[in-house]
């Protein structure tokens, strides 16, 4: 299987713009520049795609492995924030919500560095990814 996205970009670095289109077209002339990378103006940028990327990532590898576990979380929500330093990706954050029944906090736990350590965004990036449980509800 093979995925793509294609990136234009026209003029300089600071004073540029570009856009992106995924495969599915659901990423559709997104358009990006250093404006909506450094100061906050409309568009996105890189470091937005990559937390998206592995927000949904996580999220898919932590329902496959809490349905190994014997769970099934009835709803789940992963942000990720991705750290940029100095010019580099330095980390990801994940902050986990989670509803689901019958799982104590520690089996969740464990659930959650199972998947982070099998999460192919995870796994690509090579940087450090902690996390935290923003919301869980257990319900017996």
């Amino acid at each position: 299987m093979k995925n793509f996205a294609t990136a234009t970009w026209i003029g300089t670095g600071r004073h540029g713009q570009g856009t992106v289109i995924s495969q599915s077209k659901l990423v559709n002339h997104l358009p990006y520049s250093f404006d909506s990378r450094f100061n906050q103006m409309p568009g996105t940028n890189p470091e937005e795609l990559l937390a998206a990327a592995h927000a949904c990532d996580f999220c898919m590898k932590l329902s496959f492995v809490l349905e190994e576990a014997g769970y099934k979380a009835e709803n789940m929500e992963t942000t990720a924030y991705i750290t940029l330093d100095n010019g580099l990706i330095s980390g990801s954050h994940l902050v986990v919500k989670a509803d689901i029944k019958g799982m104590n906090e520690e089996a969740l736990i464990n659930c959650i560095r199972e998947a982070e350590s099998r999460c192919l965004i995870s796994q690509a990036l090579k940087i450090n990814i902690s996390f935290e449980i923003a919301n869980y509800d257990i319900t017996p």
